[in-house]
Parts: structure tokens; C-alpha cells; sequence
């Protein structure tokens, strides 16, 4: 490592070998790499405010509409947060009210 920025071809290079040694396919250039990353943030339940930092995109707005199909969970994740919440409170301390 010489502390200099790599160039596009040396990069090319190194990659290749690297994608081959672990089997990815060929046509997994760097911004498949790039869009893996920025899933498995996803997936692991970061923010797309941290996303957004992560990729260096200009805004939240930005990344939620490239990756805005890697949250389909998410309204399910929400309704089990408020469930969770709320199953967590004593009914008794509610009347009338019913979670059914």
C-alpha cells in the first residue's frame, strides 16, 4: 500500500480476483457491492438517515428512493413495536378498550 488513490484498472484487477476467490458471479461489479452493503444495513434495521451517511448520498430522500424496496417489512416491524408497547400496558387501566 503506497497511500496513493487506486486506479480504476488496479482496482479492476484486484477485484476481479477478489469476486472470483469467494465465487461471485462476473457480473457482480463494485456497485453490486455497493447495493449488497447498503441491504445488509438495511436489513439489520439501520435508519436511512444512517444509510444515507453509509453511501454518501446528498439526502434521506435520495436513498429511500433507490432502496425504498428493501423495506417491505417495515410497516409490519412498526405494528409490532406498538403491539409490544401496548401489550406491555395493563387493559384494566384502559375500559372498554379491547386489542381484539
Amino acid at each position: 500500500m503506497t497511500g496513493r488513490p487506486v486506479n480504476a484498472s488496479e482496482f479492476s484487477r484486484t477485484w476481479s480476483k477478489a469476486r472470483t476467490s469467494v465465487g461471485l458471479p462476473q457480473r457482480w461489479g463494485i456497485h453490486g457491492l455497493r447495493h449488497y452493503y447498503a441491504t445488509v444495513l438495511i436489513h439489520g434495521g439501520a435508519s436511512v438517515k444512517t444509510v444515507q451517511l453509509a453511501l454518501g448520498h446528498s439526502t434521506p430522500t435520495v436513498t429511500l428512493n433507490t432502496y425504498v424496496h428493501e423495506w417491505p417489512d417495515v410497516l409490519d416491524r412498526t405494528r409490532s413495536l406498538v403491539d409490544a408497547a401496548l401489550g406491555a400496558r395493563e387493559t384494566a387501566a384502559t375500559p372498554g378498550w379491547s386489542r381484539a
